[in-house]
């Protein structure tokens, strides 16, 4: 296993399943993204207005969204990186929202699980520092997810 997760069920909705998916595709993800091993992350699983709240505090965008990702490497002006030999790498945390996720996933005409995997995989690479602002950076960020969605076998059709 590359990744330590944290993984937070705010909602109580999210079954084992879900949770053992998630993970699975993040550890494969990992590897495809030759991520040292012993790197942690948490995933937290939220609802509507909780997400809201994140965004609009966060964000300033007072509207649910599906997925949150706070990358801890990144660093703001007046940080300083904090290196250590026997520290593990902590990439940040990725927050979705469970009532979007199953609103996507019907409006999409896909599986709740192939909605969960991808929003995952979404707010992975966000903490890698995949990013879609400009076109060109949005190819390279949903190539990689595409890629990596079918390699692991999650399909649109999952």
């Amino acid at each position: 296993m590359i990744l330590t997760m944290d993984l937070i069920d705010e909602t109580n909705e999210v079954t084992e399943k879900g949770q053992q998916l998630v993970e699975s595709i993040l550890q494969f993800a990992a590897k495809k993204e030759t991520i040292e091993e012993g790197t942690e992350l948490s995933v937290t699983f939220v609802d509507n207005k909780r997400i809201q709240e994140i965004n609009k505090e966060y964000r300033n965008k007072d509207s649910a969204t599906d997925v949150i990702s706070f990358a801890l490497e990144e660093m703001g002006e007046e940080e300083v990186e904090i290196i250590g030999a026997e520290m593990p790498r902590m990439l940040g945390d990725i927050i979705i929202s469970i009532e979007r996720t199953k609103e996507q996933a019907e409006e999409y005409g896909h599986s709740f699980d192939r909605e969960l995997g991808f929003l995952a995989l979404h707010g992975f690479l966000h903490l890698l520092g995949y990013d879609h602002m400009t076109e060109e950076d949005e190819k390279v960020m949903f190539s990689r997810q595409k890629e990596i969605l079918g390699e692991y076998g999650l399909s649109r059709e999952g």
